[in-house]
């Protein structure tokens, strides 16, 4: 009889752990592949700019900096959002869902014009924010005025596809991103290079394809909306539906993460004030670093994100066990794909090196950021699925906020400023204290998770 009990328990135990690899690869594999085609939009342009010049590659990649901190707050917003939203789907009340997704496109629109305005206004005090090399600055003026009118297509297509995502609809994005993509590719291979007879317009080449390819995504979403979407019936008249209670908890769970993500984004782009002010050579490097640690974690930023929506959806039921059962086995396979992205890291760097247009400086510089990235990914896979999965999903947003100006205006940015400006310390020992913060947070987050403070049912 004991044997019989013993047999079905283990019989249990495997259909459940079959069950949840199947529900992570289904969630994981189509936002690893979003992450995957969102890093080759930047990289293409990394990768044709590379070709040019070291002074376009710069350009572009500080420009890019602040579509950056404003897609961080589209991304804050929409992780305040999906707190919500993931627990309602798990309550199967999607009138909420319409609402919030309503709520957070109205700031997302806000926020957009005011990102457009400021950046044609502005372009040159803004470019001379993260660099004073007149030739960079010049150069980046011509990538903001064009690409900066993409602003307002991206404010609707992030939150209406990041909500989506949060009531597992996980593969249309998938698909509008390629599409993206793969007309990103091909407009901006002519227009940078001038094939087929069209003039050559290097980093305003690249401006107009990234602009295209983003009014393209608008035109696919607002099609899947209309006609083929058959959960989330989202139309214009949901902009302006109004519900004090859900607005109310929008802002309680939007306001911490959006802080969190703007103090975060606000952080990565003080280094890149800090590198840029290093010279073009480790501006250079830098970009290249950075887009094969995106390239590394876009399976890590897949089981983040699948984590909030598996744990969220399990605290809607109000399956607590379920909840920290999940938890603890994405969290095990957060630090796989660190080791894998490491790898890939490894593997790609004599690639870059040999492969971009880059003075002897500055593939020295490379070299070592590389290494660095290597472990960095790591423990960057390890502390987002916790923070951006596992205490989002519970409903703790402010401990996010409290980590990152702990480590990276406390730790790592103030002490690699002080390296840089007052010790003049060497390139590599700046860069190596710039990416520290993500090494400081694993105990505090680990520490938080053991303590179950973050595990919270917030629906009504």
């Amino acid at each position: 009889m004991k044997m019989v009990i013993l047999m079905k328990k283990i019989t249990n135990i495997t259909n459940d752990t079959k069950a949840f690899y199947k529900m992570a690869f289904t969630l994981v594999v189509p936002m690893a592949i979003q992450n995957l085609i969102n890093v080759g939009i930047s990289s293409i342009d990394v990768l044709m700019l590379g070709k040019i010049s070291e002074t376009v590659l710069s350009a572009a990649s500080l420009a890019g900096q602040v579509q950056f901190i404003m897609v961080l707050i589209f991304f804050g917003l929409t992780s305040g959002a999906a707190v919500l939203t993931a627990q309602y789907w798990g309550k199967g009340d999607k009138e909420s869902i319409i609402k919030i997704m309503g709520i957070c496109m109205r700031f997302s629109l806000i926020i957009s014009v005011f990102f457009t305005s400021a950046v044609l206004i502005f372009p040159h005090q803004i470019m001379s924010i993260f660099t004073n090399e007149k030739d960079v600055i010049a150069e980046g003026v011509k990538y903001l005025r064009i690409v900066s009118l993409s602003y307002i297509f991206m404010s609707v297509t992030m939150i209406y596809l990041n909500v989506m995502r949060s009531v597992e609809r996980v593969v249309v994005s998938t698909v509008i991103y390629l599409i993206s993509l793969v007309s990103n590719v091909i407009i901006a291979s002519i227009l940078i290079f001038g094939l087929f007879g069209f003039p050559q317009m290097g980093i305003r080449g690249a401006a107009i394809a990234t602009l295209s390819s983003r009014g393209i995504e608008f035109l696919c979403v607002i099609i899947y909306a209309r006609k083929f979407n058959d959960v989330l019936h989202f139309r214009i008249s949901s902009l302006f539906v109004r519900d004090r209670l859900l607005f109310g908890d929008f802002l309680r769970y939007s306001i911490p993460v959006t802080l969190n993500e703007l103090m975060w984004g606000a952080g990565v782009a003080t280094n890149a004030v800090i590198i840029g002010h290093l010279g073009k050579a480790v501006v250079s490097s830098n970009s290249v670093a950075q887009v094969a640690r995106q390239l590394a974690t876009v399976i890590a930023f897949g089981l983040a994100n699948a984590t909030a929506i598996s744990v969220g959806k399990a605290i809607g039921e109000n399956n607590l066990d379920t909840a920290k059962n999940y938890s603890n086995r994405f969290i095990k396979l957060s630090i796989l794909a660190g080791a894998c992205g490491a790898i890939i890291i490894l593997i790609a760097r004599p690639i870059a090196i040999s492969v971009l247009n880059l003075t002897p400086v500055t593939q020295g510089y490379l070299s070592v950021m590389m290494y660095v990235m290597s472990y960095f990914v790591i423990a960057q896979a390890f502390n987002t699925t916790l923070v951006v999965g596992v205490f989002r999903a519970g409903g703790d947003t402010r401990f996010g906020l409290f980590l990152d100006v702990a480590t990276m205006w406390g730790g790592s940015i103030l002490f690699s400023a002080l390296a840089a400006f007052v010790f003049k310390w060497s390139v590599p020992v700046v860069y190596i204290i710039l990416m520290s913060d993500e090494i400081i947070k694993i105990p505090l987050t680990l520490a938080r998770f053991k303590s179950r403070k973050w595990l919270n049912n917030v629906t009504r």
